[in-house]
């Protein structure tokens, strides 16, 4: 948890210097976004694990050439508990995964499906994704075996699609990295760090 709350500060100083530092001529904005939501393992993962939660922070720019293309780098936390069906069928009594995941990718703003009363902008984000993960098994006193607890680095990709009204969007998200797939829904809020008209 201390190595998640500092990533966060990195992130935030990094974005209130960066922003400092623009050429103001150019520059259309930098964004910082939280986002929270559930997360689902699928494939292997799923055998094991129950339903998780996770919270992430973006930092995200975009410039007048590029539009509607959004270059992001993102970090968060993810839990997951264990699956009951797996503690009846095995020796373990618990086992769960906190993973620190870190992306960088890009994010493309569709044209808009309604303007009225709210604009809703569809929008397609693709990247890539490496994570540390501690895995804790806990087995059964009667077991005869040890508990521990694993590290592992995993580099893998994201691939998401949602709707946008640009300061707050929900989002879907198939997430691969080797032996942890995932399915996940962010609802995010965007906040500017810095914007140019």
């Amino acid at each position: 948890m201390k190595k998640f709350l500092l990533l966060i500060i990195i992130l935030i100083s990094a974005a209130n210097f960066y922003a400092q530092g623009f050429d103001k001529s150019k520059a259309r904005g930098l964004f910082l976004s939280m986002a929270l939501g559930p997360r689902l393992p699928v494939s292997d993962f799923a055998e094991k694990y129950s339903y998780g939660l996770g919270i992430n922070f973006e930092l995200s720019y975009t410039d007048n050439e590029y539009l509607p293309l959004f270059l992001y780098l993102k970090a968060g936390f993810d839990h997951y508990a264990g699956s009951q069906n797996f503690y009846r069928t095995s020796d373990y009594s618990a086992i769960s995964v906190n993973m620190i995941p870190v992306g960088l990718g890009a994010k493309l703003f569709l044209p808009p499906l309604v303007e009225d009363i709210i604009i809703l902008i569809p929008t397609i984000e693709l990247g890539g994704s490496f994570a540390f993960s501690e895995i804790s098994n806990q087995f059964k006193l009667d077991s005869g075996k040890s508990s521990f607890i694993e590290d592992k680095s995993n580099f893998g990709f994201h691939a998401g699609i949602g709707v946008s009204m640009f300061l707050m969007e929900v989002m879907a998200y198939y997430n691969y990295l080797p032996q942890l797939q995932s399915l996940s829904a962010d609802v995010k809020v965007r906040i500017p760090v810095f914007i140019k008209l």
